[in-house]
């Protein structure tokens, strides 16, 4: 039986399988309308049976355009009485402080939308205002009853006692069964009443259209013959059923960008480099992220249109700089480049499918990066002249040929991907230059060695075929869940008997939701806390070792606290300062065990052969060759362009191309 994984993304949709014949890829433009349809098209594309696919795995940005498009389901909003407005009055930051114009985010449901209930719980999770459904039933059959598709129930401490949370959704399963209900403590068991209550309304807001879009895909899948299992990838680098998709769609809101990291851990590793900064360029966007002895760093919150969600995710950066970034000129006269994007629809000009606007891609195709013989996906041709076309007019309002602003455009690019890294290194305590980047994605090869020569990281590692790196991250990742649990606790002589006693819960509650998934195998547990100064407004996060739990004291965890607080801040220890944990997580992770590693998809090539790439304001001469034609151990010098049928590699000057005996191609920086 075969795997498949299938990633969809803003440009391309990307298949890679693991079957009795080994690794087998396919990449096929997406379809932004009808995304389940590109996920078709690569199956066809593969000529795989249906039949006889065992398990199919899949990535997908349905939940997070359905946020950014506000195409979600028809949601009505409850809380505790007197919290009406928590949607509205959110935060008292300003993300453009300089904007006279500026607004808070819309909020995903409406105040009129937004009801209130009479009840409440206390902050240490004590009753007190009952919740009387006998007196608050018939108010809310009245007002919700025929008027939405989803209900959304956040109430003040749900997080604490979900008891009055519980009995709501029991009432309106029986009552109003045709609603669909989130309730906060299922989504996130962490405090924080806005942070808590967005995530409740978006996964709520999601649920109709993630739900149906699964279905879809099962039902496709069916008519094929498919009696296998379908899982999905979650933000946090690991799979769980559709099923558990469902229950909680927000989980799966960055299911792409972290399965190219769990990818690219995987593939690197096999070469020896564990710390690695991970750099994803698509059609769209550039994801990085930073990996340290082969585990991305974790991130607690991110925001997708503004809104806040905290939940344990891979800590990714994402910026408008994909290879259909749109490059344009702005009010000041400046040139710009991105976040729009021309997607896959039209896309960019070269494409040749009715694109106009200049894009980052038909930049790199001006400067001979990208050859005009090149074929995209295997079999996308190239219009030069259309891309001239295109890039003209933006040039010649600065006053700059073409292909001098094509090389403009592509080094702006190649600074915000710059100051995206710095954000999840420098800005975190890590120094890029102890990590190797790897690139990947169909653009990410093409800026990886200058954006190495800006940040002074001494090698880059492309992975083979690295344009379905996200895809084949869908197969290697482990099946994961995670729980946390807010519960403040002072850093005293009882505080690491209340670690062992929630470790303890955390665990059990964990090994409780694998088994009502079905979910099989040896589980593996890792655990870290919340930790902050008393009075700090912001928690950092300490690794508690698990098989020393029952050794844990005192010191040990001020030891923790103190040498993540310094790598963060430059200073441990404040004497006389009282520390507090403030949260604690625990996950669930079963391991995938032996996969096949990505290699190359074909090894034939043409001969090399001389061509002109635009470097440092002047052609120069550059060797283009296929990447199947380097052999292991051989050494290539730069210029030089690597093509391959899922992304192109490029090669400057002062810096050399080997493979190795994984096919892997590192790039390393001359002497």
């Amino acid at each position: 039986m075969h795997r498949v994984g299938v990633e969809i993304g803003g440009t391309f949709t990307d298949l890679v399988a693991f079957g009795p014949d080994g690794v087998s890829i396919r990449k096929v433009p997406s379809v932004p309308a009808r995304p389940d349809e590109g996920a078709f098209a690569a199956l066809a594309a593969s000529g795989l049976p249906t039949a006889g696919i065992g398990e199919f795995i899949h990535g997908s940005t349905v939940a997070t355009n359905a946020v950014l498009e506000r195409k979600g389901g028809r949601l009505a909003f409850l809380v505790t009485e007197g919290f009406r407005d928590i949607l509205l009055l959110q935060r008292h930051d300003r993300t453009r402080i300089f904007d006279l114009f500026y607004r808070k985010p819309e909020p995903l449901a409406a105040r009129a939308d937004t009801f209130e209930v009479p009840e409440r719980i206390a902050g240490d999770g004590s009753v007190l205002v009952p919740l009387d459904l006998a007196a608050v039933g018939p108010i809310l059959r009245a007002r919700l009853a025929g008027r939405y598709d989803a209900v959304a129930i956040c109430l003040i401490n749900g997080f604490l006692n979900p008891a009055h949370e519980q009995a709501l959704a029991a009432w309106i399963a029986a009552e109003l069964p045709e609603l669909r209900v989130t309730c906060s403590h299922r989504v996130t068991g962490e405090f924080r009443e806005y942070e808590r209550a967005t995530a409740t309304t978006m996964s709520a807001f999601v649920q109709p259209v993630v739900d149906g879009y699964l279905g879809r895909i099962e039902e496709g899948l069916a008519r094929g013959g498919f009696n296998g299992h379908c899982t999905m990838m979650q933000s946090n680098g690991g799979r769980v059923p559709f099923r558990a998709i469902r229950d909680n769609p927000i989980t799966a809101l960055l299911s792409g960008p972290a399965a190219g990291v769990t990818g690219a851990v995987r593939q690197a590793g096999l070469s020896g480099f564990r710390d690695i900064i991970t750099l994803d360029i698509g059609g769209t966007s550039a994801d990085v992220a930073l990996v340290r002895d082969g585990k991305p760093d974790w991130a607690r919150e991110t925001k997708i249109d503004g809104l806040p969600i905290r939940l344990p995710m891979v800590d990714i950066v994402t910026i408008g700089a994909g290879g259909g970034s749109i490059v344009w000129s702005d009010d000041g006269g400046m040139l710009r480049v991105g976040p729009e994007s021309a997607g896959a629809a039209p896309g960019p000009a070269c494409y040749g499918k009715g694109g106009t606007r200049p894009t980052l891609t038909d930049a790199h195709v001006l400067c001979g990066r990208l050859p005009a013989d090149a074929r995209l996906a295997g079999s996308m041709a190239l219009d030069a002249a259309a891309a001239a076309a295109a890039v003209g007019p933006v040039a010649d309002a600065f006053g700059r040929s073409a292909v001098a602003l094509a090389e403009d455009a592509a080094r702006l690019a190649d600074g915000n991907i710059v100051a995206a890294i710095r954000l999840v290194s420098t800005e975190r305590g890590r120094d890029p230059r102890e990590f190797a980047l790897v690139p990947y994605g169909g653009a990410g090869p093409l800026h990886a060695a200058r954006v190495a020569d800006a940040l002074g990281i001494q090698t880059v590692v492309v992975p083979p075929d690295p344009g379905v790196v996200s895809a084949y991250g869908l197969l290697v990742a482990d099946q994961m869940l995670d729980e946390t649990r807010t519960r403040r606790t002072p850093l005293d002589e009882q505080a690491p008997d209340t670690v062992r006693a929630i470790a303890h819960q955390l665990m059990a509650a964990l090994k409780a939701r694998a088994a009502a998934l079905g979910l099989e195998g040896a589980p593996e547990f890792e655990m870290s806390l919340d930790m902050r100064y008393v009075g700090q407004a912001y928690e950092i996060d300490v690794p508690v070792d698990l098989a020393a739990l029952d050794r844990l004291d005192t010191a040990t965890l001020a030891a923790g606290f103190a040498v993540a607080h310094r790598r963060i801040y430059e200073h441990g220890a404040v004497k006389g300062k009282a520390v507090e944990i403030v949260s604690f997580r625990a996950r669930l992770r079963l391991p995938q065990g032996e996969v096949p590693a990505l290699r190359l998809g074909s090894r034939s090539a043409p001969p090399p052969q001389t061509i002109r790439v635009f470097e440092d304001e002047a052609w120069v001469d550059a060797v283009e060759i296929g990447r199947g034609a380097i052999a292991a151990g051989s050494r290539l010098a730069g210029p030089a362009v690597v093509t391959d049928t899922t992304a192109t590699t490029y090669v400057p000057s002062g810096w050399t191309a080997e493979a190795d005996a994984h096919d892997n191609l590192i790039l390393r920086r001359s002497a």
